[in-house]
């Protein structure tokens, strides 16, 4: 179960750059039965370890944008070691069923402007280049505190918003995530949050899986991949509605019975 996990999930991290936390927690809370601690730690290193095998296949082909590169990581990476420290202080709620109902929302409906061309705006990042680092704050904030679709947001938002061409913008993407999962992953490697066992399941069905995807990739023409892209991140989005909707209610009615029980 957790290779075929490992080798799903790479696929759409080496063909889109998505899916490393957005899948990958909610598989492992839901089918493997990890505590949501475990989960996110375990899968901020799976998605590491993935974007490491997938960063040189971009890298290679020049298909990454530097200055934009930078600016994110500017304001992410002080919002995820923020997010990390928000979840060890609050334990293992860390993932707040209302957060990822609020994440998923904004992932789906963010998607859907791919397939809206009036509303698309490519000289965007050139143009307000600034403001890219305080819109990846947020981004390193929900990649600490829960590892699940907050890399996507970026993904979404340079793809309909810069002048940069679908390969690029995985590339871009996969280099952010790797910064952030070594970061964030050093982080629950030392809180002890990981699953080693576990850990290891998914990376040796993870690891052809991602070499797969990247190797796809190449053959999928620009404009395709951009929609495979676009509905990538909206799935994961409305897995996200759905996980995160499935939580509350579940949290709804434990509350109840307790209350019952001690009327």
């Amino acid at each position: 179960m957790n290779l075929f996990i490992g080798f799903l999930i790479a696929i759409a991290v080496g063909l889109t750059g998505i899916g490393g936390g957005s899948f990958t927690v909610p598989a492992l809370i839901l089918l493997v039965g990890l505590t949501a601690g475990e989960a996110v730690g375990t899968a901020f290193v799976f998605a590491g370890v993935l974007r490491l095998i997938a960063a040189p296949f971009y890298l290679l082909g020049r298909n990454f944008h530097a200055r934009y590169l930078w600016l994110l990581l500017l304001g992410a990476i002080p919002g995820l070691l923020l997010g990390t420290l928000v979840l060890r202080l609050i334990g293992q709620e860390g993932r707040n069923p209302v957060v990822i109902i609020l994440l998923g929302v904004l992932l789906a409906a963010s998607s859907s402007v791919t397939f809206a061309p009036r509303v698309q705006n490519p000289g965007f990042a050139r143009k307000n280049s600034r403001w890219l680092p305080w819109l990846a704050l947020p981004i390193g904030v929900e990649s600490g505190f829960s590892s699940a679709g907050a890399g996507a947001l970026g993904t979404v938002l340079l793809l309909n918003y810069s002048e940069m061409t679908p390969p690029q913008v995985i590339g871009t993407d996969l280099i952010f995530g790797l910064v952030l999962a070594v970061i964030g992953g050093a982080f629950h490697w030392k809180f002890g949050a990981i699953n080693s066992a576990v850990l290891l399941q998914l990376l040796a069905g993870g690891v052809p899986g991602v070499v797969f995807g990247c190797a796809l990739a190449w053959h999928v023409p620009a404009r395709k991949l951009k929609l495979v892209i676009a509905m990538v991140a909206m799935f994961a989005g409305v897995q996200l509605v759905w996980n995160g909707t499935r939580t509350l209610l579940a949290n709804r009615t434990t509350a109840v019975r307790i209350a019952a029980r001690h009327q």
